[in-house]
């Protein structure tokens, strides 16, 4: 068989309806897709916004900031609108409405992202301040931001929440992912985190979407805050969006490769051990540990 028969052939299969149906998005003429590159491009400039003089252009200074901020918000205003208007035709794709009232919808919810981002800058500094006094290897804030991947994490998972709470589909979770594969660190951006939150190293941490964590939560690498199982509905399919993973109360820390895993509660200030499975409460101020042996 030549190539040209074997990729006539190919084509023809794989141009069978029955074969890509569950997979294909029937995009509508004239409405824009979700993009990887300009998503990066959103994270990069709020970062310049959030940090100034760490991210983008590193001159900035005070005479200059406020310059420096008003084009980027600019900038921020129209790659944003238009990547949160794909995010809204995607997850709209079957329900029918005119274009512009969905360019409506996403121009106010772009306006309210960016009305959210000194509220934003205000919890990242919580973050950094308890990454920097609880780790004795950290030389300064500037080290903090620039180098440590739990920032990386949390500010994209703080965008991709504040994205998610006003109603943007897909789009948030993209942003999570980014942070993920960059980092090692997989948070959904449907877990609730407070103020003061910091993850020591990093890598291999999992929070689920239905995560509610309290203020100065500590974890450490490989901790999976996860769901124990699966309610089923009739067709043995998982049912959505029930609560299914744990509640971490103030003041709680986990220790690396600790896995918590159910909707069960920690109470405040406890302390998990490391290689701890825990599937039931523990009470406030408890700690809980290996057995020695």
């Amino acid at each position: 068989m030549s190539q040209t028969t074997t990729i006539f052939s190919v084509v023809k299969q794989l141009s069978q309806y029955d074969t890509f149906e569950q997979i294909y998005h029937r995009h509508r003429h004239g409405e824009p897709f979700p993009s990887s590159d300009a998503l990066h491009q959103i994270i990069d400039i709020t970062r310049s916004v959030l940090f100034p003089g760490y991210f983008g252009n590193p001159s900035v200074d005070a005479d200059t900031i406020h310059y420096h901020i008003g084009v980027n918000l600019e900038k921020l205003s129209e790659i944003l609108c238009e990547q949160v208007l794909s995010g809204i035709c995607f997850g709209e794709c079957e329900k029918e409405g005119k274009l512009s009232e969905k360019q409506q919808k996403a121009c106010e919810i772009t306006s309210t992202f960016i009305s959210s981002l000194p509220r934003m800058r205000k919890v990242l500094i919580t973050d950094i301040e308890t990454a920097y006094y609880g780790d004795p290897a950290a030389k300064s804030f500037a080290e903090i931001i620039l180098c440590y991947p739990a920032i990386k994490a949390i500010s994209n998972y703080r965008i991709a929440h504040e994205l998610l709470t006003l109603g943007v589909p897909l789009i948030p979770r993209m942003i999570s992912e980014m942070a993920h594969s960059e980092t090692g660190i997989d948070i959904h951006p449907g877990a609730t985190i407070g103020s003061y939150f910091t993850i020591d190293h990093g890598t291999g941490v999992v929070i689920g979407e239905t995560t509610v964590i309290g203020d100065h939560v500590k974890l450490y690498q490989g901790v999976t805050l996860g769901a124990k199982s699966f309610e089923l509905d009739e067709s043995g399919n998982p049912v959505k969006n029930i609560p299914r993973h744990p509640i971490i109360e103030d003041n709680v820390i986990i220790y690396s490769n600790a896995s918590i895993l159910g909707r069960i509660t920690i109470g405040e200030g406890a302390v998990i051990g490391g290689n701890i499975w825990v599937t039931t409460d523990v009470a406030k101020g408890e700690k809980v540990v290996q057995r020695r042996f």
